[in-house]
């Protein structure tokens, strides 16, 4: 054997080796914790938007619908998780957590906080009441309240700290700047699904108002950014390797824009003809159809400028992290907004097409959840950036008061 390969040897068995212990890259099993940041939430949302989809496809939904169930529980015990994990760093290490908030792209990722909760309310109704019954409406509707609140503050506290103590320069920009406001349009969806399932017509109008509201809460100030984005790449082209999959992420606001003007325009009529609006819920429904194909074209050719960018992206290289969960959500939302269409227009092209969108987001999502679940346990997954300046060693830490 030459002495080169017998130096290499004892390298490659300590990975592997490396490879079979949990969490080798950390120093400390309590560096999970401390190194825990939003950024895993966005695993949640990738999850139940598949979980959404998959009973949605045509002819073979129904079969589907126990897959569905099935990645929609896994759901929720991720997002239990997740905000188990998220809390003890809080209540830990408050002193780091807290940086967060100065940080330029680690708190964009606190809208994902509330976008998977808002998939997990969809699952209680689309899962929930042929499981549970009618708690699970009631469920839904708490869980929704405060998924609509959590929305409303990320909307409006993020831009406001980007405002006031972050440092953002336009050539660094990237499409996560996204993510706070998307979760208000997002919560919309999920309202409009939630209201024809309640039974006091009240109940039922403040729940689309309140959806309409924040649809228009966060769609304007979204297509804003996108407007800012699509200067910045033309000024200064793409956003380094690392960021590659925030090119999917602008995909996640047009396609969730048109969907909740579907759904919140199929379920306006019968609403608003409760409250002697008949007139107004015509309109909104003729609206929505309208503008959501609309909207689903420019989601469209979005869908391809993506897919040229991730190609040119993949000549050189994409390193894997967090972010490639990126690549669901969009995909998924788009896919959904797509059979939407299909059931409004009554055309099976909409459904071939959110068919073959639902597939690739299956094979994306294997993809990134299997690469997820082997970087969580070598743990060189759980690294926070905003605390990265800290450099101080694991046995020195010591719990925040």
């Amino acid at each position: 054997m030459a002495p080169q390969s017998r130096t290499q040897t004892p390298a490659r068995i300590i990975r592997v080796l490396n490879g079979l212990s949990p969490l080798a890259a950390l120093d400390h099993p309590r560096e999970v914790i401390r190194q825990f940041t939003p950024n895993w939430f966005a695993a949640t949302m990738g999850t139940g938007i598949l979980a959404l989809a998959l009973p949605q496809v045509p002819r073979i939904g129904p079969s589907l619908q126990g897959l569905g169930e099935a990645l929609w529980l896994v759901n929720i015990v991720l997002f239990l998780l997740f905000s188990a994990l998220y809390g003890a760093r809080w209540l830990l290490f408050g002193h780091e957590a807290k940086r967060i908030f100065g940080h330029n792209s680690v708190s964009m990722f606190i809208g994902t906080i509330p976008m998977g909760l808002a998939t997990i309310v969809n699952g209680f109704l689309t899962f929930g009441i042929p499981r549970f019954g009618t708690v699970a409406i009631g469920i839904a509707e708490v869980l929704w309240w405060l998924d609509c609140v959590l929305s409303i503050l990320c909307g409006v506290l993020i831009p406001y700290l980007m405002f006031t103590r972050q440092e953002h320069r336009i050539d660094q920009m990237t499409a996560i700047w996204l993510l706070p406001v998307v979760a208000a349009e997002v919560a919309a969806v999920s309202g409009g699904l939630l209201a024809p399932h309640l039974t006091d017509p009240t109940a039922q109008y403040a729940t689309l108002v309140t959806s309409y509201v924040l649809w228009a809460y966060s769609v304007p100030a979204a297509f804003a950014i996108l407007a800012i984005l699509m200067l910045r790449m033309a000024l200064h082209k793409l956003p380094h390797e690392s960021m590659a999959a925030s090119s999917w992420l602008a995909l996640g606001p047009i396609g969730t824009g048109a969907l909740g003007l579907l759904v919140l325009g199929s379920d306006a009529p019968a609403i608003f003809a409760a409250h002697d609006m008949a007139g107004a819920g015509e309109v909104a429904q003729g609206i929505g159809t309208v503008a959501g194909l609309a909207l689903w074209g420019f989601g469209l050719w979005w869908l391809f400028l993506a897919a040229l960018i991730t190609r040119r992206y993949l000549r050189s290289g994409i390193p894997f992290n967090l972010g490639w969960w990126g690549y669901t959500f969009p995909i998924g939302v788009y896919a959904v907004a797509t059979f939407k269409l299909g059931t409004t227009l009554n055309l099976s092209f909409f459904g071939i097409v959110g068919s073959l969108l639902t597939l690739v987001l299956a094979i994306m999502w294997a993809v990134v959840a299997t690469r997820t679940i082997a970087g969580a346990w070598r743990g060189h997954l759980f690294v926070s950036p905003c605390i990265a300046d800290l450099c101080r060693p694991t046995h020195n830490l010591r719990p925040a008061p």
